[in-house]
């Protein structure tokens, strides 16, 4: 069959293929180096045991996975100097390998291609025995990986100031040095059939809910994909529903917040190649809060997160109130403010609705063109737009003063949200309630906000309800604070005397 200008042989759309073992060919050099066949980093090399040119073993690595001096270190060199390996015979010599006598940490017996092809890409060597099916295989990866550096997303003005990086095992580790307890889990699943990811699971024993766990591990263990590119590829997996924008797990890029996750009683989840790690489950009020909270003095953290919640609804309601109001009731307007309006949009030729619609479209394309743009040339289209978007727009009697001054209020007070994936579900919907407004005015900004609100009380992350009032506005003082929350269903309520 045909599809487009490529010819194909048999079905497009048959089901995801399923191969067990994956490779077929035999735990042999010969099969191995057909595995790897056209690979340029594929090596392989001959080894003497000892002074015994007769004695010979195979090594084979994949270039540029290892570190040449840990295999020249801790596998040539004992192999060529140990005396004792060229004076027993091969079953003694494997089994002195296997348990010690070159320099590894990890020695390994493989008996299967498929897990030793796997262990090639890990970073892993293997040593091929004359005669014998298994083979032994030790780690010499590179561990090249980016240094740990600051949050990006998430700045620190006390707290801490490192950050997750793209490996996973640095990532656990910076979890372990924070959390040393012995109760902390961690369990492994790899997903992707062609990128073999790991995913790591984290819990806390005797504080999280084992429900939770269970959930968590099932639904990343029937992940069948070809492979986790992307943190849609993991989020989108593991969520209960897809028909909201809302987040239903909540990620972020510093460990110290991820760890204070963990000791509520939520699951962690963190992924090879993703430098963020994600809590379960994810509910409405955990997106107001930021562990800039708990460094703060309480009544200020009170009030910043009280602020949070008004500039919720400023971005959420304003430009739709403003709509309704000039359009449907301007009675409620104070006179002054009315008659300044009106003279405002005097010389302007479009409806209320049109105004505030293009200028909030406006606004998204400016802050989507900073964002893909590099760091410098991002800013300075974000200045020069917003002062073309802004005052000339005003100048040339597109838009009145006032539906600038709304929709720019609703964009900064949005920005408020610690969470980007809940801002942008809160923008999508200050466009779905803005059409509302400008059809039936204040009776659709009701209808709007009802919807909202059923919609948001039918949403679950893992069996607790999204809107459940666990996560409080006030903050008191931590010394007070002695228990956990109730709703996330923890085995240990108390978490201080």
């Amino acid at each position: 069959m045909r599809v487009g200008v490529f010819e194909t042989k048999g079905p497009v759309d048959g089901p995801h293929p399923r191969k067990e073992p994956r490779l077929t060919q035999p735990l042999t050099v010969e099969g191995i180096s057909d595995v790897f066949r056209d690979c340029v980093d594929f090596k392989k090399r001959e080894l003497c045991v000892g002074d015994d040119p007769a004695r010979r073993l195979t090594l084979c690595y994949l270039e540029g996975v290892v570190r040449n001096e840990r295999v020249s270190d801790y596998i040539l060199r004992p192999i060529a100097q140990n005396g004792e390996l060229a004076r027993v015979g091969e079953e003694k010599m494997f089994a002195l390998m296997r348990d010690g006598a070159l320099y590894n940490l990890t020695a390994t017996e493989r008996t299967t291609t498929d897990q030793a092809a796997t262990d090639l890409i890990a970073g892993f060597c293997l040593i091929f025995f004359p005669g014998r099916r298994e083979v032994l295989s030790f780690f010499v990866g590179t561990e090249e990986k980016r240094s740990v550096g600051q949050p990006e997303n998430e700045p620190s003005v006390k707290g801490a100031r490192d950050s997750f990086v793209e490996t996973v095992r640095t990532n656990t580790a910076m979890v372990r040095r924070r959390l040393r307890a012995p109760e902390l889990r961690i369990a492994e699943h790899v997903v992707g059939r062609q990128t073999l990811t790991p995913v790591d699971v984290l819990w806390l024993e005797g504080i999280a809910d084992p429900v939770v766990v269970e959930r968590v591990q099932e639904r990343i263990a029937k992940m069948d994909i070809d492979g986790i590119q992307t943190t849609g590829n993991l989020e989108e997996y593991i969520i209960d529903r897809l028909d909201t924008p809302f987040p239903l797990v909540a990620s972020t890029q510093r460990p110290d917040w991820f760890c204070g996750g963990l000791l509520e009683g939520r699951v962690g989840v963190l992924c090879e190649g993703q430098p963020m790690g994600w809590l379960l489950p994810g509910t409405f009020g955990q997106f107001f809060q930021t562990n800039q909270d708990k460094t703060s003095n309480w009544m200020l953290a009170t009030a910043v997160r009280a602020l949070r919640w008004v500039c919720m609804f400023i971005t959420l309601l304003l430009p739709a109130l403003y709509v309704a109001v000039v359009t449907f009731q301007p009675e409620v307007i104070p006179v002054k403010l009315a008659m300044s309006i009106a003279a405002a949009k005097r010389e302007v030729p479009f409806s209320t609705v049109f105004e505030v619609l293009i200028m909030l479209v406006s606004f998204e394309v400016l802050q989507e063109a900073g964002l893909r743009l590099p760091g410098p040339i991002g800013q300075t289209v974000s200045i020069l737009g917003g002062l073309v978007v802004g005052s000339a727009a005003v100048e040339a009697r597109i838009v009145s003063p006032a539906v600038l001054i709304t929709v720019a209020m609703a964009g900064i007070a949005g920005y408020t949200m610690p969470n980007q994936d809940f801002d942008g579900a809160l923008r999508l919907w200050r466009f779905g309630l803005t059409i509302l407004a400008s059809i039936w005015g204040l009776f659709g900004l009701v209808l709007g906000g009802a919807a909202l609100i059923y919609h948001l009380a039918g949403l679950e992350s893992f069996g607790q309800p999204y809107l459940s009032g666990g996560d409080r506005v006030a903050r008191g003082p931590l010394p007070l604070e002695k228990w956990r929350e109730r709703v996330r269903l923890p085995l240990n309520r108390r978490n201080q005397r």
